[in-house]
């Protein structure tokens, strides 16, 4: 026997017919949001294309929001004769994941509930995009860094390169907030580009390996701060005295 009296399941009903009828004068009134006319009828351009793609933007803007509207009002839609269907079959006001009774009071406020407050499932999104399916995180395709076997160049070392003249971002936006110049901002900043060990970043010979050359750039700088290869480099004192 269902939890609900007579006459709250008529209170129930009615509010649900109410619903339904708004609903559906929307959708029909609303000609589907606009959606059934051509969005070159709407620019009053002989094609939807202009001479400047961002001429068009307000347009899809507009009718990216029509959708969502129609779309939101046709599953409300939907949820209203579903549960008017249920209060037919008898079932109406009954957990489908609990069978418990949901309480008038929830289903006043929410005629369409199928489910208690405690087992209600997180809300589905509807029409993902289909690229979701197949498109994989940035450089996921081209990055090689997860392969042991293998080193070579790949599609995140060429945006490396390529970030390294300049962003649009600022260490405000970094998401690490240790980020404090400009020189951190790139992927994997500190990351060894074109060398191994520190030390060949900053150590040059001729190509018949004589006349070695010290080159004092910063991973020369940060290598004698950090004391590694203590005794093997000294500070060119003459250099800094020239400074």
């Amino acid at each position: 026997m269902n939890h609900l009296s007579a006459t709250q399941l008529d209170t129930l009903r009615r509010q649900l017919l109410r619903d339904k009828q708004e609903l559906t004068n929307q959708l029909r009134e609303s000609d589907q949001f606009g959606l059934r006319d051509s969005l070159r009828e709407g620019v009053g351009e002989l094609s939807a294309y202009d001479n400047h793609p961002a001429d068009l933007g307000s347009e899809v803007f507009e009718r990216g929001k029509d959708l969502a509207l129609a779309e939101q009002t046709q599953h409300h839609l939907a949820d209203v004769e579903r549960a008017l269907a249920d209060m037919d079959a008898g079932i109406y006001g009954i957990c489908k994941a609990s069978g418990e009774p949901i309480p008038f009071e929830r289903l006043a406020a929410m005629p369409t509930a199928e489910f208690t407050v405690d087992h209600t499932p997180p809300k589905p999104h509807f029409n993902r995009p289909i690229e979701e399916e197949f498109l994989q995180p940035p450089f996921g395709r081209t990055s090689l860094d997860e392969r042991a076997d293998e080193t070579e160049f790949d599609g995140e070392d060429a945006w490396q390169i390529v970030e390294s003249w300049g962003t649009s971002n600022t260490p405000a936006m970094a998401e690490s907030p240790q980020v404090e110049s400009y020189e951190e901002m790139e992927i994997e900043a500190d990351e060894q580009v074109g060398y191994v060990e520190p030390i060949e970043s900053f150590l040059a010979t001729d190509i018949y390996g004589r006349h070695v050359t010290v080159v004092r750039n910063k991973q020369y700088r940060e290598y004698m701060d950090n004391g590694e290869g203590e005794g093997l480099l000294e500070e060119d004192t003459a250099a800094q005295d020239e400074l």
